[in-house]
Formats: C-alpha cells, structure tokens, sequence
C-alpha cells in the first residue's frame, strides 16, 4: 500500500488557473485584429451591401445572413449561415461556415468553420474548424501542394488559435495547441494540451489530456508522446534537439522535465521530478526524487516481489554474477570477490 502522501504530485481533473493566464492575453489582440481588418484594402474592396448585387449565385449554394457568400460567382455547394460567413468566397467550391465571420477572407475550397471567427483568416485549403476562433488566425497558401496550412484539424474554441502555415495537424480541446504557429503533424487531444508550443521546431508531437505537453514559454521540443492529464507538461527544448523524443504515458509522468531528451515513463507520476536523458522509469510512482542520466527504474523499494521470466534455468554463455543491493540496485560482484572468480 501506498502512503497518501506519495500522492501529492498528482493533479486534479480541473485546469490549474495559472496554466491560462498566458494564453487569455491573445484574446486581449482579438478586438484590435477585426478593427483593423475591418479597415484593411481587402476587406474595404469586397462588395458591400449598397453597392450593385454581383448576381445570381449558382443553385447548389445556400447563404443565409447579412453578406453571407456576398462574393460567389462560379464557387459551387458553398454554404454560408451568419453575418460575413464566406465573404470572400467567389469561385470555389465545397466550403462550409456557420458563424459571423466564418471564413471571411476564404477564397479555397474544402474549408469548414463552424463557430463565430472560426477560419477567419484562412486562405488554405482542406482545414477544419468548430469552435469560437478556432484556427483564426490561420494562412497558408491556397495551392494544396504548397504544405502550407492545409489539412489542419482544430474543435474546440480557440484551439489553434495562432496557427498560421503550420499543417497536417489536429487539436480537440479548448485552447489545445493555441500558440502553435508553423509546427505540423501535431495531435492534441484535451484542455490546452500542446498549447504552448510554437515555430518549426513544435512537430511530430502527440498528447492526450488535460495539459498534455502544455508546454514551457516559447516550447519547440519535436517527437515527443504523452498520454495522460499533465504528462510532460513542463517541456520546453530547442532547435538542437533538447526536450525531443520523450515518451510519458500516466496521469503527471514526467510533468517537470524541461529539456531532457530520449526519457520513458510508463505510470501515474512515473519520473515526474527528474530532469535527465535517456532514462526508463516504469511503474506507479517511480521517479527518484533527483536528477538523473540514463537509468533504468522499474517499480520501487515497496514493492514486495520482483518476477521477471526467461531467466531461471538460463545459461548467459559467461559474464559476472549479478548482486541486488537493498535499494534494488543491480551490479555485478566487485573485483577480487569470491563471487567474481566463480
């Protein structure tokens, strides 16, 4: 049995209140972001309701709201439902917005954005979005064999937020992979999970729950693979490397590694103190109390029994016997023993 006390390091359920301060400050921009767009020459250039109706939009499209798919001329099976919903949109096809100013500026096809903002600047292909701002901000290149911020996949309000080139990425959750800006093949899935990370060098990362790699200030960490709330939350790295290739599967595993690279924790709050590379630590609560390099852990000095098959009755063709201290440490016999020469 467990003390309640080695029960510390885990984490409720519910988003630490600190963790969001950071990101609220995008929202102080967003007021700011439609003034400006609002006076902007492109925006100023699209047709507005008093001037002369561009014509008959073709039958397979629906508006329904103030300059809804105002711009269509040749764009087929558009959908546009709220206030400046597919504004923009004049000749493509097969988009669908449902909220004020939904893929306002959008003039490619394939797009959903679904929640007030969603998509509102996007000028890429093939994304998805539901949610209030979800993937506002992003860009890309209307050419889909660009790469640039196509195929992204954002449900959440405000999930991808700032993502502007970043592509082939998918966040669920609020706020989930709000600062990624160009990182791509992301996968977030939970509250603010991969919410930090930004740049180029934010790629190739997976987490799932609440806080799941949420991140360091400006995290640009690569390979990384977390699962569970608060899993790797504090990793940061940088372009060399640091903070890369870390696997954390538990509740609070590895939660204050910051630039460590290579490390394993299987198990709620396994290693979630170390800072270290290459380090293995497997079971409920394993973590050293101290920083570490390329150790392997696997249960602790609770533990009342180890079996471990494949061993008994094998030979290992030669080598040195193999002694267990009391804290569980493994090594061979010292030099010179009796156990040595044997």
């Amino acid at each position: 049995m467990y003390p309640l006390n080695q029960l510390k390091t885990l984490v409720s359920c519910g988003r630490d209140p600190a963790r969001s301060l950071p990101l609220r400050r995008g929202f102080l921009l967003i007021p700011l972001m439609l003034v400006c767009f609002a006076l902007s020459p492109q925006t100023q250039a699209i047709p507005q309701p008093n001037t002369p109706d561009p014509g008959a939009k073709p039958v397979s499209d629906t508006a329904d709201g103030q300059n809804s798919l105002l711009s269509i001329t040749s764009g087929i099976h558009n959908s546009g439902f709220g206030f400046d919903a597919l504004l923009s949109n004049s000749t493509a096809s097969f988009s669908t917005a449902v909220g004020s100013a939904a893929l306002l500026v959008s003039n490619a096809p394939e797009n959903v954005g679904v929640g007030c903002g969603a998509l509102l600047l996007n000028v890429a292909p093939r994304n998805t979005a539901c949610g209030t701002f979800a993937l506002f901000n992003n860009s890309g290149d209307p050419d889909p064999t660009v790469g640039s911020g196509v195929f992204n996949v954002a449900v959440g309000a405000n999930s991808m937020f700032l993502n502007t080139t970043g592509a082939s990425n998918n966040a669920v959750g609020e706020s989930s992979m709000f600062n990624n800006t160009t990182g791509s093949a992301n996968t977030a899935v939970g509250d603010v999970a991969l919410a930090s990370g930004a740049g180029d060098d934010n790629s190739f990362n997976t987490a799932l729950g609440a806080n799941a790699l949420f991140g360091g200030d400006g995290m640009i960490s690569n390979s990384n693979n977390a699962v569970g709330a608060d899993a790797l939350q504090s990793i940061v790295g940088d372009a060399t490397g640091l903070g890369g290739f870390n696997n954390a599967m538990g509740v609070d595993a590895l939660s204050a590694l910051v630039n460590g690279q290579g490390n394993v924790a299987v198990g709620d709050s396994a290693g979630a103190s170390v800072e270290g590379n290459f380090n293995i630590y497997i079971g409920f609560a394993v973590d050293p109390g101290v920083n570490e390099d390329n150790t392997i852990r696997i249960g602790d000095t609770l533990d009342a029994a180890c079996f471990i098959g494949g061993i008994f009755g094998q030979s290992s063709g030669g080598g040195d016997p193999v002694l267990c201290g009391s804290d569980g440490k493994l090594g061979t016999a010292p030099a010179g023993s009796p156990l040595s020469m044997k």
